[in-house]
């Protein structure tokens, strides 16, 4: 996989194209609306062509590139103190879980024309090879590479569909163990159904909502960063969302992980200086 990124006065570009074995090319090409650096664009470009491995189910990669501090940054040689660059250095670690084997590889740039080209959306690049190169998908990215997101249920239903089951129909599920049914009898004094609806009884807030993965990935968004942009810290948006009417297991580590990805959160939060004493 060949990936290049450039930021410039134009705008900021990014391109990758993978090669398999037999010569088939697949590039990809995309064009970023977010203020974004040279190094961050290298690494968008890294991710592009990373996530279009992983989607073709492809095991073994090559990652060839021209930015001497993006691999270098990979391998492991070289450390990262970049706030900027760091969660795009965990996402490229997340992804690289993915392949049996993957392994970073530095070359010049006149030996990445393709990926430049790409990243300049040139279309008289003509690759030596002559091989059949499919259309080029042009993307509009809106949010970084590292973007958050609740995770989903593995099955892809919500995670109160058990407890919404035993409330209405007094069953658990298939597999369920004796500690699992122990634990549906327990939580079922603290939810109860208003038509399709399920709520979680507390002392003090009355009734709050239960939300799936993707109302709750909703919700951190506008709460976080929406129409004021309070910017607040991890426990605080656990609870505004209570104090809002809304509620999931999982919402106060979701909550402390959204606001460690939080770009502008990085950039202008409080840095403790004081040195470590006993």
């Amino acid at each position: 996989m060949f990936f290049n990124g450039e930021a410039n006065i134009k705008g900021v570009r990014i391109g990758a194209v993978l090669i398999l074995e037999y010569g088939q090319h697949y590039p990809a090409s995309a064009k970023i609306r977010f203020p974004c650096s040279n190094n961050m664009a290298e690494y968008e470009a890294c991710i592009l062509g990373i996530r279009m491995a992983v989607d073709m189910n492809v095991k073994e990669l090559l990652v060839i590139g021209d930015s001497d501090l993006l691999i270098h940054q990979d391998q492991g040689e070289w450390s990262t103190k970049n706030v900027k660059i760091l969660p795009y250095l965990h996402c490229v670690k997340e992804l690289c879980k993915k392949f049996m084997k993957i392994e970073f590889k530095h070359v010049p740039r006149i030996q990445n024309e393709f990926a430049d080209a790409l990243a300049t959306l040139s279309s008289t690049n003509q690759h030596l090879d002559k091989n059949y190169i499919n259309p080029i998908e042009l993307e509009i990215m809106d949010q970084h590479a590292y973007y958050f997101h609740v995770d989903k249920e593995p099955d892809g239903k919500p995670w109160y569909q058990d407890i919404r089951k035993f409330l209405t129909t007094r069953g658990y599920s298939e597999n369920a163990t004796n500690g699992q049914k122990r634990a549906l009898r327990r939580l079922e004094n603290h939810f109860f159904l208003n038509m399709e609806i399920l709520y979680r009884r507390t002392p003090d807030l009355g009734s709050l909502r239960c939300v799936d993965a993707a109302e709750a990935t909703r919700l951190l968004e506008e709460i976080h960063a929406g129409t004021y942009e309070p910017q607040m810290n991890g426990f605080t948006l656990a609870k505004k969302i209570l104090r809002a009417g809304y509620f999931w297991m999982t919402m106060e580590s979701n909550s402390i992980r959204y606001v460690q990805k939080c770009h502008q959160c990085q950039i202008h939060g409080d840095f403790i200086r004081v040195l470590p004493n006993e």
